[in-house]
Formats: structure tokens, C-alpha cells, sequence
């Protein structure tokens, strides 16, 4: 069989690369190609092309760049037609992988979603637009299921596979002494994301709240976690012009988490990667002031990082937009330090959503489903040759 599968960003890249992995233990002889990154082509797919050269994020950067992206929708539409697969796997990535699968669907080629768009909390009518493209549907989240299911959509939530993969990478000691972290020393990571609009945004706002919490509290330690090391050096530069030491890190990001009192972080997966590891954090969202505009327009939510969304009440703290300032990101960090008494009820409450994605295994699980429908894809082709 082969099986081309479309992921165009970070996360995207990563929930691929579990899915190959899980594919290949359970059909090893299954080909899998398309469009990802580097850890879906270590894990065994065969890129047409790597979305490093295309990921651009806000409605300007993406104006600015259309040509680019509607050639490389063409040149993969080229591609999945001379290739022929069983099936077309989308992962996340909704605006170009829709598109995509308007030209699988001419083509005959069966579609399977993984992580459909979030219909749940803006334009509902999607989901019925996507449920006339899509063979089958899979979501990471029980609470994406019921828009879907109303819109006839063929659609299952069979865990998060989140829980499999978040785990302390090194014993409590060994890590301590990696990353130079005592019992007594106060760790507050900064987490700005992995797109460059995302570090421009938030980092120079965390960098001015982590003066302010050296003055008030100067045992604590500040690590950043590098999540797209093509942006070291833009990282180092904004660094630079604050009057704070953060030490950058690469590895044993899970064991660092396990450490860390709390996190200013970019609201997104590591948000919910945090909360699997006990981790509070204030979770900052912030876009240019056009592109925020057209999103509040749009988008009607009560909470926008999944924690506080599995729960559906306010565990840990959410900034968007004008929120987005030093004073008050220094602020709601303060009241989450270890042996604060907010740190004890939020954490007892991270558990809680944590328990709401399911049992560990999901990507073998989701494996098996994108397996079954490109056999009967293979085997629907077979029974037609011999009529």
C-alpha cells in the first residue's frame, strides 16, 4: 500500500511522525510520502516537499506569500496524481490540506482527516463542507466530536497521543544537575513558540517580565527551550537587549518542565504538553492588529488553551492581545511559584484535564484506522479490475 500524508508546521511535523512510526511497526512494507518535515521523513516518509520552505503565519504573510503556496498546491496535486496512493492523510493544517483534498477527491483518492479543523469554535458550517471531502474523521480532543457527528461526519476520538510521548526524559537528580536547578532555585521557563511572528510578538514581553520577577525574586532561573533552532539567533538578539540571564536549552525539554515552578508560554500543544508534566503556566496570545481584528470577529470562545478548554473553566491564566504586558505576565507568574498556594489548586486541576485524553496508545490506534481505509481502498480497486 502506499499512503501520502500532509502536514505543514511544527506540530503537524511531530503527530506525523508518530503516525509513520506506528505504521511502519504495523505494516512495514506500507509506503508513506508527501508533505512534512524532518522528523516525518526520519521516521520513514518519503518528502515531495518540506513545509520548512513555505510555513508563513497571519493573513498579511500569507497574502504576501499566496503565489509560493498555491504552486506548491499545484506541484502536490501533480505529485498525488502521478503516485496514485490508497489514501491522502491530513494532519491538521486546515486552509492548504482542505484544498489538497479537494483535488484527492477528483482524483478518487479516499481522504482521512487526523486533527480536522476546529469547527467547535468558529465557522460550524465547515465541518459539513469537510465531512462532504472526508472518508473518516479522527480528532485528539473529545470536544471536537459533536459539530462533526452533526454534520454526518464519520468521526472518533480514540485518545491524544500527548500521553505516550510527554514524559521526563532523565530522573529527577540527573536533570537537576543537566540544567544546574536546585531544590531551592525558583525555574520559570519561557516558551515564546516556534514561528518567528510568535517569538517577535511575545518574547520581548516575557523578557521585560523576567526583570521583573530577577528584582523581586532573584533566586530564580530563567531557561527558554528552543523549539525552531533557525530562530537561535533571533532569540539571542532579543535576549541581548534585556538585562536578564536566560539560559537557552535543546534537549530534555520534558525533564525540564518536570522542574520548572511555571512557564510563560505561546498559547498552543505546549501548553497542553505542560500540563501533562504538572507544569502551570500563563498562556499569552497576541497577532498583529489587522489579523486580531478579523479573529475577534470570527471567533467566539470562552478560553483558548486547551486546559482551561477540556474543563471548560479558567484553571491557569489566559493574556491575549493588550493583556500582553510585563507587569502583568510578572504578575499571574508570581502566584504560580512552587509553595504558593494557586500552584497547588491549579496543578490539582491540570490533572484532572489531563485525565480527558484518554488512555495512552492513540497513535497505534489511529494507525490501525488509516490502515483499514487504505485496504478497503485497495481492496475496492482490486474487486474493479476483476470486474
Amino acid at each position: 500500500m502506499k499512503i501520502m500524508m500532509s502536514a505543514g508546521e511544527v506540530s503537524g511535523d511531530l503527530h506525523g511522525e508518530r503516525l509513520a512510526r506506528a505504521i511502519h511497526r504495523q505494516s512495514p512494507e506500507t509506503q508513506l510520502i508527501g508533505f512534512g518535515g524532518a522528523r516525518m521523513e526520519a521516521a520513514g516518509v518519503k518528502l515531495f516537499r518540506n513545509f520548512a520552505d513555505y510555513n508563513v503565519m497571519g493573513v498579511w504573510e500569507v497574502i504576501k506569500n499566496l503565489r509560493r503556496i498555491l504552486k506548491l498546491l499545484d506541484d502536490l496535486s501533480d505529485y498525488m496524481a502521478a503516485e496514485r496512493p490508497d489514501l491522502l492523510v491530513l494532519i491538521d493544517y486546515p486552509d492548504f490540506n482542505w484544498r489538497l483534498a479537494k483535488r484527492a477527491k477528483k482524483l478518487g483518492i479516499p481522504v482521512f482527516s487526523y486533527i480536522p479543523p476546529s469547527a467547535w469554535a468558529w465557522r460550524k458550517g465547515r465541518a459539513k463542507k469537510c465531512a462532504a471531502l472526508a472518508d473518516e474523521f479522527v480528532a485528539i480532543f473529545p470536544h471536537e466530536l459533536p459539530v462533526y457527528e452533526a454534520a454526518g461526519a464519520n468521526i472518533s476520538f480514540v485518545g491524544n497521543p500527548l500521553v505516550d510521548t510527554v514524559k521526563a526524559e532523565l530522573p529527577e537528580k540527573e536533570a537537576r544537575a543537566f540544567f544546574g536547578i536546585e531544590p531551592q532555585d525558583h525555574a520559570v521557563l519561557l516558551m515564546p513558540g516556534s514561528r518567528r511572528q510568535e517569538i517577535t510578538m511575545l518574547l520581548p514581553a516575557m523578557l521585560k517580565a523576567a526583570e521583573i520577577l530577577k528584582a523581586r525574586r532573584p533566586e530564580t532561573k530563567f531557561f527558554l527551550p528552543v523549539a525552531a533552532a533557525a530562530y537561535k539567533s533571533l532569540i539571542q538578539g532579543l535576549i541581548a537587549q534585556h538585562d536578564v540571564d536566560v539560559k537557552l536549552t535543546y534537549e530534555n525539554r520534558y525533564a525540564l518542565m518536570g522542574l520548572a515552578d511555571v512557564a510563560a508560554a505561546a498559547s498552543g500543544t505546549v501548553v497542553m504538553e505542560a500540563a501533562l508534566m504538572g507544569l502551570p503556566c500563563v498562556s499569552l496570545y497576541r497577532l498583529a492588529p489587522l489579523n486580531y481584528m478579523i479573529g475577534r470577529a470570527l471567533v467566539h470562545v470562552e478560553h483558548f488553551t486547551l486546559p482551561n478548554i477540556l474543563l471548560g473553566e479558567t484553571i491557569q491564566p489566559e493574556l491575549l492581545q493588550d493583556e500582553v504586558e510585563p507587569h502583568r505576565i510578572a504578575k499571574e507568574l508570581l502566584r504560580l511559584y512552587r509553595g504558593e498556594s494557586a500552584r497547588d489548586e491549579t496543578t490539582a486541576k491540570l490533572r484532572k484535564a489531563c485525565e480527558r485524553l484518554g488512555p495512552p496508545g492513540a497513535s497505534d490506534r489511529v494507525a490501525a484506522k488509516i490502515l483499514a481505509a487504505a485496504k478497503r481502498k485497495r481492496n475496492s480497486g482490486e474487486q474493479h479490475e476483476e470486474l
